[in-house]
């Protein structure tokens, strides 16, 4: 293996949550530029992980985020949606790599040399520092969502089926960033009118 050999991680968050994206990130380290402290997000703190968050920025050789929307994950189902917004996140590379890590038991059905590595965001620190990016960006964007919708508290649940979330949601009803294909928001969206639509 030549020394600029190119592995990419690439981990994804957001998979459960009820609204909002499903966020993918792909990331190229520098080896002449190591990170320390690198792991699995949901082990760091939230201070921990934007700290890293910023480092990955300013010293992975390439790094880069990908995405599939609430009517994507509605149109596709959330397996699926997930494999392309993986397939964004690596395509969206500034330098393409020689072969992808990808946190989990499977891969996209993509064109890249991969391996699919359970646990590989705690193990593998490419996949790590693609889990910080893909969690701090998307943490972020329920912070943004909970300003719009205060009432929701995303800050807190961050979109995830929580007693507290199910309880608004209930009262509230849906917004159109909630994934209308999930089972709790079909519920809700039937137990109020019989019929789906985003208020």
């Amino acid at each position: 293996m030549s020394d600029n050999y190119l592995i990419a991680g690439v981990d994804e968050v957001g998979r459960g949550p009820l609204v909002g994206d499903v966020v993918t990130a792909a990331v190229i380290l520098d080896p002449n530029k190591p990170i320390l402290g690198l792991n699995d997000s949901k082990k760091l703190s939230e201070k921990k992980r934007n700290l890293l968050f910023d480092e990955i920025i300013e010293n992975a050789s390439s790094w880069s985020i990908g995405r599939a929307n609430p009517q994507e994950i509605d149109q596709l189902n959330i397996l699926h949606a997930t494999m392309l917004a993986m397939k964004r996140a690596v395509e969206g590379l500034s330098i393409q790599p020689d072969f992808v890590k990808v946190d989990g038991n499977r891969c996209p059905d993509w064109q890249y040399a991969s391996e699919a590595i359970v646990k590989g965001d705690g193990s593998v620190a490419e996949i790590s520092a693609a889990s910080i990016i893909a969690k701090v960006t998307r943490d972020r964007e329920m912070a943004e969502l909970h300003l719009q919708y205060p009432e929701y508290g995303f800050n807190q649940h961050k979109g995830y089926p929580t007693k507290a979330h199910l309880l608004r949601l209930a009262e509230l009803g849906p917004t159109k960033e909630y994934r209308m294909s999930f089972k709790p928001v079909q519920q809700v969206l039937i137990q109020k009118n019989g019929v789906i639509h985003a208020v």
